[in-house]
């Protein structure tokens, strides 16, 4: 881990902490920190510093720590993605946290099979781990929030024109004469469908929300592919 996440429960003073479990043994084996040492570390939904190692031993660690750098800026972005199958999103809610999304939505499609919806990682806990895999990685606190909707058509019928306002609203399509754009300078609000992508009716349906269809050219990539190389296009450098 390229951070190491804080809770407001790890403290035990003002400027001290306290690690056990998981993050202790990074720091022990991966690290291989000694009294001394400073470690890169962040509050989560808070500020970024440093870490100074006071003491450790094969139980828990203890850091002094000083937090006075801004996170990351979120990229200004909301992704509304047909539910993949579980092994893939696992992947994917790592990527996209990575890559600064902070905005997620996970909704049924045609081509989404039922079965997906009983996956243990669409618990909260569960998804929170993997958000946190992602933050580490990126060196960022802000936590994303993830909505599931189950419903396609009252989720775009009801909600989405709410969700998408004053964005530029895009459809991952390949079925388009539009690539995507580039480095965009005003929020966007991205829908991408399932593997073999949404149907010719959920894509009206989009359309009708006044979402534009864009390609990334004519190879047909996965969605655990296309994704990232969408946000790499739409807010390069971010």
């Amino acid at each position: 881990m390229n951070l190491i996440i804080l809770f407001p429960e790890d403290f035990t003073e003002a400027t001290r902490v306290t690690l056990t479990g998981r993050r202790h043994a990074h720091i022990q084996q991966v690290h291989r920190a000694a009294p001394g040492d400073r470690l890169k570390v962040g509050l989560l939904d808070g500020a970024i510093g440093r870490g100074r190692v006071l003491d450790i031993d094969d139980n828990r660690v203890e850091l002094e720590v000083t937090l006075q750098q801004s996170a990351p800026a979120p990229l200004p972005l909301t992704v509304i993605l047909a539910l993949p199958r579980p092994k893939m999103l696992k992947r994917i809610i790592e990527h996209v946290t990575t890559l600064g999304a902070k905005r997620i939505y996970l909704v049924n499609a045609y081509r989404v099979e039922k079965s997906y919806w009983q996956s243990p990682w669409l618990q909260p806990e569960k998804l929170r781990e993997l958000c946190l895999l992602g933050l580490e990685q990126a060196v960022d606190t802000r936590m994303p929030t993830i909505e599931l909707r189950k419903r396609f058509k009252p989720f775009v019928e009801d909600e989405l024109d709410e969700i998408a306002a004053d964005s530029r609203r895009l459809v991952a399509h390949p079925v388009t004469d539009s690539p995507c754009p580039v480095d965009m300078d005003e929020p966007v609000t991205l829908a991408v469908g399932p593997e073999g992508g949404f149907i010719p009716y959920e894509v009206e349906k989009l359309q009708e929300k006044g979402f534009e269809g864009v390609h990334l050219g004519p190879r047909i990539l996965r969605v655990e592919t296309a994704l990232p190389v969408l946000l790499g296009r739409l807010f390069p450098g971010r």
